[in-house]
């Protein structure tokens, strides 16, 4: 039985990415782990956060800003799966891998198809960032490359913006992902999805709320645009900014991708949970300032 007792969230061992899959015509759903697992753990460099005493403007979602009361709109029902033969929790990596494919050609996409427990990884890095936790041990193979860069020094040292383009290619990944494919193929795989869920110890919960909660916690990412002043940490860097620092590890994993590329997942991720009838967002942490 997988136990999260056997996940190690710290460590931080030499990694050999596993040679990339043949092409494959089939394909399903990557949606839900690059948008949701791209968020949370991306990057596992060095970098935590306490934002910036410096002119960086941090904002909150766009939905969130707006305080306007809005007309109550029915939902449309949740969009449901294909009707296909699944096999058992651990022999579904091959129709992954196969379904995958038709979402995304991307190298980020492929590089994460050639591990192995795709769907439990999937759901560990759902759970991890539900709970605000950054699931990098698991998402490596979607590491960026190079290294985080900084600017100044002493009281000046700011984060380089130039860190935020190594990002650029997987959040145009997540863009690019077709919407409805990607709810969709949630929804085929949502047994085994749960099956995988409850040998993490959960017998009787709904999976569903799990991924709300998780896109919920990407969703309250703030946007923060401009300077970002840093202080140094053991080994790393910190936010020089309390509130920035004060984020969930998920959110401040999320922050480094940059304030456009943080934008273009939001808007993906909102597009998956409304097809799939999830309501992720909820009070926020920080308005425009």
């Amino acid at each position: 039985m997988f136990s999260l007792n056997d996940v190690e969230l710290d460590r931080d061992e030499p990694f050999e990415p596993p040679p990339p899959p043949r092409p494959s015509r089939a394909g399903w759903l990557i949606g839900a782990v690059i948008v949701v697992a791209i968020a949370g753990g991306l990057a596992y460099s060095v970098l935590q956060t306490r934002p910036a005493t410096a002119p960086a403007v941090m904002t909150t979602p766009q939905r969130a800003l707006d305080q306007t009361p809005r007309q109550t709109i029915q939902a449309p029902p949740a969009i449901a799966g294909d009707d296909i033969a699944l096999p058992p929790l651990a022999q579904t990596d091959s129709l992954v891998r196969q379904l995958v494919a038709r979402l995304s050609s991307h190298p980020a996409v492929a590089a994460w198809l050639a591990t192995k427990g795709l769907i439990a990884n999937f759901a560990v890095v759902t759970l991890n960032i539900s709970e605000g936790k950054s699931p990098t041990t698991h998402l490596r193979p979607l590491a960026p490359r190079g290294k985080f860069q900084t600017k100044g020094s002493g009281a000046g040292l700011v984060l380089d913006p130039k860190n935020y383009d190594r990002y650029n290619g997987l959040a145009a990944a997540v863009s690019g992902l077709d919407a409805t494919g990607t709810a969709r193929l949630y929804a085929t795989l949502k047994p085994r999805i749960t099956d995988a869920y409850r040998e993490l110890g959960y017998p009787d919960a709904d999976f569903d709320r799990v991924l709300e909660r998780a896109i919920g916690e990407l969703l309250r990412t703030p946007i923060v645009e401009g300077t970002v002043a840093l202080r140094p940490k053991t080994m790393a860097f910190a936010y020089a900014d309390s509130r920035l620092e004060s984020l969930s590890a998920a959110q401040k994993q999320f922050m480094r991708m940059g304030p456009r590329n943080v934008e273009a997942v939001q808007a993906k991720l909102r597009e998956i949970a409304t097809l799939l009838s999830l309501h992720p967002e909820g009070p926020v942490q920080e308005a425009r300032r």
